[in-house]
């Protein structure tokens, strides 16, 4: 895999989303992991990603530390990880074709769900729900998170409605994933993930991790990226149809 240039060609901008999405870009690097399973196993190419998304996550927490909601994290993290505990007890027990087939249906609601909340949507969720919602959504997003780190839009359904100021939401969320992210580790490394070649692959990666974080942070400041977003919600919608595909054939 590492001297394989077709995993490069897929690896390199599933990166570069990450970081885009770190850096302010909310949801556009939950196309990362479905590009890298083109060419691997979701499972192989999730645990390459976590470390990837550890460094992204401390320049991202850095960059808006200053900027969070103390209350939505303080409902949503616990329940995340119970989200992700319940996570991996169906990963060890369920086979490569149905994570393929799971990650695939995630990525065109994922997907979806965002071209309709950028085009005026509403989301389904009022600024005084219950807060035992608020705890259901934090386990649905650790959840997602673990299977195919793509806990955003059970995250965004609680804390959209709020009317976070954008740098509050940027840091919230950036905090939130970090501590998630931080805690799928032991998960990963109980299911036999971080092998040799996946970490050197992630190490590889490490740097360009790094400058496309900085780059988000730069851009998310100075550039208005809505048809760039969309362009990539719209192959999130292609790639997740090719491994719904993949799966049931």
């Amino acid at each position: 895999m590492l001297t394989d240039p077709t995993f490069y060609l897929l690896a390199i901008p599933a990166v570069i989303l990450l970081g885009l999405a770190k850096g302010g870009f909310a949801g556009v690097g939950a196309i990362a992991l479905p590009l890298l399973a083109l060419r691997i196993s979701p499972v192989q190419a999730a645990a390459i990603l976590l470390p990837v998304l550890v460094v992204q996550d401390a320049v991202g927490v850095w960059a808006f530390r200053k900027n969070w909601d103390r209350e939505v994290l303080a409902l949503m993290i616990p329940s995340a990880m119970v989200g992700i505990v319940a996570a991996y007890f169906l990963a060890a027990k369920v086979s490569a074709t149905v994570v393929l087939a799971v990650l695939g249906a995630i990525s065109v609601v994922f997907a979806c769900y965002r071209l309709w909340i950028s085009r005026g949507g509403r989301v389904p969720v009022s600024s005084n729900a219950p807060r035992a919602l608020g705890a259901a959504l934090g386990f649905a997003s650790g959840f997602t998170s673990q299977v195919a780190h793509a806990g955003q839009p059970p995250f965004q359904m609680w804390v959209l409605p709020k009317g976070l100021s954008p740098q509050v939401l940027v840091g919230t969320t950036a905090i939130f994933f970090a501590v998630i992210n931080l805690f799928k580790i032991p998960a990963y490394v109980a299911l036999g993930q971080f092998t040799h070649e996946n970490l050197m692959a992630a190490a590889v990666l490490a740097p360009l991790a790094i400058a496309s974080t900085l780059l988000g942070v730069w851009l998310v400041r100075r550039v208005n990226a809505e048809r760039f977003i969309t362009i990539i919600y719209v192959l999130m919608i292609v790639v997740g149809v090719q491994l719904l595909y993949k799966a049931l054939s």
